[in-house]
């Protein structure tokens, strides 16, 4: 495996009541879950969660212990299907994802358990991944829950917040038969805390018991007449009791002095940085000690109307921190308003902006354009706060933008993928552009520069079905890009499969790096490695030909870019029909190093021979058009001045980052671009036949050179 492995940190897990936690967000989150006495859990990797689930797969001894069962998910789909496993039975049960990407695809099961509702506590932890650090689509888990009615917990980042936001949670859901959303942000899964431990919880009722007693209650089931009587039910039953609930455990707090003109009403994600902005206007300290009311929304939906009318009665303004557009939570603070006759205005995205990171510098200058119109009394005598205008429009930076490129995202240094996608180049440029068709993973890189292939995304393992739409007669045929973990996760049936029922004549090229790369290094279904937990080494092809794939091709090392290139243009010419499938497999670097590196100085250090090779750029051979960095675009392909005043482009040249892949001379030679690369092999540990080699060497190229240097005061002469 290559996940990021949580071995050690794991056993805190086992810390019991009396004990302190203290380590990362995302394993305080796994010890609540286990205080919660969850019978079972699931999900599927994606950045911010991936490493909750890298954690529960290392913990699963202590799962064990628990009677808890662990299930690592295909799909998010297949996740939230996971679920039902509560609806008829008082079984809690947890799952994971990315959002909002997670959710999407998990939207059929979740609106089906939303509606037949849940026996046991049923718990999403969503991995909200909102702003300029963000790898998808700018949008928000709260409209699907409003959507489908399951309560969303969006707790203040400390860990004791959370952990109580968890236990609470469960018991929300059973008391309002209602599944419950928490969202917690990427600070909030990586930042460092502690909190006072509860002993861990064996489930009451285990799976094993629920598959020995089995339940069946039709008015669960989404089918007419039951599913119009859901509706009703959470109007009239689930609603009230989730928000009796909410209030008489209070999970949203106040703070700050009870009798204030205005006040400050904060997602609960948004806390610590409205708390800075404060400290930067003088209103608070650092634990919370403000001079300004704040009701911090642990809970985001339901809003409970009376907390928010309580808290703005008698007050002149209030201000609604709420990242992302659009403004739910501002909208439905308005109606409570409204309704009760209460006058405090209400602002929020006037002052703040619709979109983006609602950062501490963000925040500042909002809260105070808020101050400044509604208690401007507070902002007297207060220090010096920073300049809330955008850092990106100061002069400087503007200066420094017309010298230094933009640098988007790309991929790693020796990357598998990046042959591939210098294959392409090289295809492009015998038979023409093609329409191609990226997805979701670190293949979606190929968009950006050098390569600026692929037109269209549209989702995890989506990318073959996106060009659905192109099966045609043409003279061109299109070309879909999808990755070994798009592949299982959906892209075998809504992809191959459907090319396979279409007779889709166009190409499909499935990237097989071993792992979910893009998410962590997880394994997967055709993972090479041994996994004792899980099934791997599931052959693609296999997977392909047995839906009825005729033309497959499979390529065991994508670092071959001549034979890559060759089979990418036997795709596009032949006049066999239906799909034309290659799986280009190379393991993904790294992946690799994170496995090899260990290994290698292990050995070195204990005497073994070890030959690491090592790539360059002969400078007096190269020419300087730099159409190695073009095609390849690795990291560690830069560029070096030459003392030479007769040249003066600079040539190519390889830093020490370079993990040896070959790909640069790959790219050469398959391009006809020039011999000045050159391999070098560095020998740790070397033997006496070894020494004996390189003294031989040396000594011919020192003659050598002794020779050249003999002979060039008579060239020079000539010259």
């Amino acid at each position: 495996m290559a996940e990021r492995s949580f071995a050690r940190e794991v056993e805190d897990l086992r810390l019991g009541d009396g004990d302190t936690f203290r380590g990362e967000g995302i394993l305080a989150i796994t010890k609540a879950l286990l205080q919660s006495g969850v019978a079972y859990v699931g999900g599927y990797q994606g950045s911010p969660i991936s490493h909750l689930m890298d954690v529960l797969a290392d913990a699963k001894d202590v799962l064990d212990d628990l009677g808890v069962v662990f299930q690592s998910s295909a799909n998010e789909a297949a996740a939230a299907a996971m679920l039902s496993a509560s609806v008829m039975y008082p079984l809690r049960g947890a799952v994971a994802w990315k959002s909002t990407v997670g959710t999407n695809v998990a939207s059929d099961a979740l609106a089906n358990l939303a509606s037949g509702g849940v026996t046991g506590g049923t718990m999403i932890i969503v991995g909200e991944d909102y702003g300029e650090g963000s790898s998808i689509m700018q949008e928000r888990t709260h409209a699907f829950a409003m959507k489908s009615q399951i309560w969303l917990l969006d707790p203040r980042p400390e860990h004791e917040c959370i952990v109580n936001l968890i236990e609470k949670g469960f018991e929300l859901s059973e008391v309002s038969n209602t599944p419950v959303m928490l969202e917690v942000r990427v600070r909030a899964c990586h930042m460092h805390g502690s909190f006072a431990c509860k002993d861990n919880v064996r489930p009451a009722h285990t799976i094993k018991d629920a598959l020995n007693n089995p339940k069946r209650d039709v008015n669960r089931i989404v089918l007419p007449p039951a599913a119009y009587e859901h509706e009703q039910e959470k109007i009239k039953t689930r609603m009230p009791a989730a928000i009796g609930f909410i209030r008489d455990n209070k999970l949203n707090e106040w703070m700050g002095p009870k009798e204030s003109k205005v006040g400050i009403i904060m997602q609960g994600g948004m806390y610590n940085n409205v708390i800075r902005a404060l400290q930067y206007l003088g209103l608070s300290d650092a634990y919370g000690n403000t001079q300004v009311a704040l009701y911090v929304m642990n809970v985001t939906y339901p809003v409970i109307d009376t907390e928010v009318a309580e808290f703005c009665a008698g007050k002149d303004a209030v201000l609604v921190v709420e990242e992302g557009q659009p403004e739910y939570l501002e909208q439905a603070i308005n109606t409570v308003l409204r309704r009760r006759d209460i006058q405090a205005r209400v602002h929020g995205k006037d002052v703040l902006p619709m979109g983006g990171d609602y950062t501490a510098q963000v925040l500042l200058g909002g809260i105070r354009e808020f101050l400044e119109k509604t208690e401007p009394r507070l902002l007297g005598n207060r220090p010096p706060a920073p300049d809330a205008a955008p850092v990106l429009n100061h002069p400087a930076v503007e200066k420094l933008k017309q010298v230094v490129p933009a640098r988007p995202p790309g991929l790693c240094t020796g990357c598998p993928e990046r042959p591939i996608f210098a294959a392409m180049k090289l295809v492009e440029e015998e038979l023409g552009q093609h329409h191609v068709s990226a997805d979701i993973g670190c293949h979606l890189f190929s968009i950006l520069p050098p390569f600026n292939i692929g037109a269209t995304t549209m989702g995890f393992g989506l990318g073959p079905a996106s060009t659905s739409a192109f099966n045609v007669k043409a003279d061109k045929r299109s070309i879909a890009v999808m990755g070994d973990g798009g592949f299982w996760h959906n892209g075998l049936t809504s992809g191959i499969g459907n090319a396979v029922f279409n007779k889709h004549d166009g190409v499909f090229v499935i990237v097989d790096n071993y792992y979910t790369s893009a998410t962590g290094g997880q394994d997967i279904l055709s993972s090479r490695a041994i996994n004792k937990r899980r099934d791997t080494n599931n052959s693609i092809v296999k997977a392909v030909k047995g839906i009825g794939g005729q033309w497959v091709r499979q390529l065991d090392r994508t670092y071959d870019v001549g034979k890559m290139r060759d089979t990418l243009k036997e795709a596009l010419t032949t006049k066999d029909e239906g799909p034309k499938v290659i799986v280009a497999s190379s393991e993904c670097m790294l992946n690799k190093q994170r496995r090899v590196k260990p290994q290698i100085n292990k050995a070195i250090h204990d005497g073994v021979r070890i030959v690491k090779e090592r790539f360059g750029v002969d400078e007096d051979v190269c020419t300087g058009d730099h159409a190695c960095i073009r095609l390849s675009g690795c990291p560690s392909l830069s560029v070096k001045q030459l003392d030479d005043p007769l040249r003066d482009d600079p040539v190519a040249a390889i830093d020490n980052s370079c993990v040896g892949c070959g790909n640069c001379g790959e790219v050469s030679e398959a391009a006809v671009l020039c011999p000045s690369f050159y391999r070098a092999d560095v020998i740790h540990n070397p033997s006496g036949w070894d020494r004996f080699k390189s003294k031989v060497a040396m000594s011919v190229i020192g003659w050598l050179q002794r020779r050249r240097d003999h002979r060039r005061p008579a060239l020079e002469a000539l010259i």
